[in-house]
């Protein structure tokens, strides 16, 4: 049984893809959950706040590294070889730091589940735009997909709390660890895919920098890029907006679950999106609803009209990853998939460990309506590179 859209009945597409959503809520829930016990863990042993930012910045700086390993090794070996790596990594994190919680263990348990998370999205990724045979297809595998980080984020941490109050470290770190087991299990149910023939042993292996000299897939991973750095802007700058505002902890909850609300359902909504909208047309609408979401941010007073506003935000996000994710498939070659999923994943984690320091000077600097209007002029520019993006059969 073969990884192929075009031969395989509707039923096996749907099974596989029911199974990599699991495998990466597995993946993406266990590295969540240690996102909230790792620091907690570094607290409760008398450390600084210096030690948590160490700990915190080990989810992004491993996966930047072994992104280009990860794609590279997704293009040879497909889907089950990458993916039971990370769940062996995820697997032995979650282990280790179950043993004991010193600074070392709670170090390496962010960065192997990270790492873990990393790799998963990377390999299912490149596969589940092998299971859709056209536009429309490939855009709502990819909504599915992206329903995965939301589940599981919702899902990591809530058991991770629960357990850390009920039961201690050791045993919350114990149950995490049964999501990458599960994983491991889930896996079995995708296809494998056909054997790629050996490459020539004289032929000269294509550098991944090469994919730069693409101008969509340059146009789409800086769009890509500006998608993570407002949702990073977003849960930066709202508690600063908030305390200048006087919202208490719980409204601010309030309109942080307003977007997760919004995100998640509008994923569920994208295979109606999918078949009245062009792609590029989606993303530059998104953009455009993000970039006025960002502008009126700093305007309004009440939790209420916050909560609106990042209900927008929430709609825009959610229609844009599963867009670039599926725009991404079709402006690389197929045979590097995995290398152009890995340069993403680059940009993406070098951005989540460089850019809250660069928020922290403009905060200090300028405030939070200065930081969020930056924001909105941004993805406004952004919005003109997403209206210019072409599917190769347009080119």
């Amino acid at each position: 049984m073969h990884l192929d859209s075009r031969a395989a009945p509707a039923c096996r597409v749907h099974g596989a893809l029911v199974a990599m959503v699991a495998c990466q809520v597995g993946l993406h829930a266990c590295a969540q959950g240690v996102r909230l016990a790792a620091p907690l863990g570094v607290l409760a042993t008398g450390r600084s706040a210096w030690s948590v930012g160490l700990v915190m910045a080990m989810f992004a700086v491993f996966p930047a590294l072994l992104a280009l390993p990860a794609g590279r090794l997704a293009d040879r070996r497909g889907y089950h070889l990458p993916v039971r790596l990370a769940a062996c990594c995820a697997l032995a994190g979650t282990l280790l730091a179950a043993v004991t919680q010193n600074m070392f263990t709670l170090c390496a348990a962010a960065a192997l589940t990270g790492a873990g998370s990393g790799f998963g999205m990377i390999a299912i990724g490149r596969s589940a735009g092998r299971l859709a045979s056209n536009d429309g297809e490939r855009l709502r595998v990819f909504s599915a997909i992206a329903l995965a980080p939301a589940v599981a984020g919702l899902f990591g941490p809530m058991l991770a709390g629960v357990l850390i109050d009920l039961a201690g470290f050791s045993w919350a770190f114990l149950a995490l660890a049964l999501l990458p087991a599960a994983t491991l299990l889930a896996a079995q149910a995708v296809p494998a895919e056909p054997p790629r023939p050996a490459p020539s042993p004289t032929a000269r292996p294509a550098s991944a920098w090469g994919l730069l000299r693409l101008a969509p897939f340059r146009r789409l991973l800086f769009v890509s890029w500006l998608v993570s750095v407002s949702w990073d802007v977003h849960g930066f700058g709202l508690p600063l907006l908030g305390v200048e505002r006087g919202l208490s902890a719980s409204a601010l909850g309030g309109v942080l679950a307003a977007y997760a609300v919004a995100s998640m359902s509008v994923r569920l909504l994208m295979p109606l999106v999918a078949a009245r909208l062009a792609r590029r047309t989606l993303l530059a609408g998104a953009m455009l609803l993000a970039c006025a979401v960002f502008a009126a941010y700093p305007l309004l007073r009440s939790a209420w009209a916050m909560a609106a506003c990042a209900a927008g935000l929430g709609i825009a996000l959610g229609m844009v990853q599963p867009a670039i994710m599926a725009t991404l498939h079709d402006v690389t070659p197929p045979e590097r998939h995995g290398e152009a999923l890995a340069l993403r994943s680059m940009a993406i984690h070098a951005s989540m460990a460089a850019m809250p320091l660069l928020f922290g000077v403009l905060g200090t600097a300028a405030g939070a309506t200065a930081l969020f209007w930056l924001m909105s002029a941004a993805l406004g520019a952004g919005s003109l590179q997403a209206g210019r993006l072409r599917p190769r059969a347009d080119r």
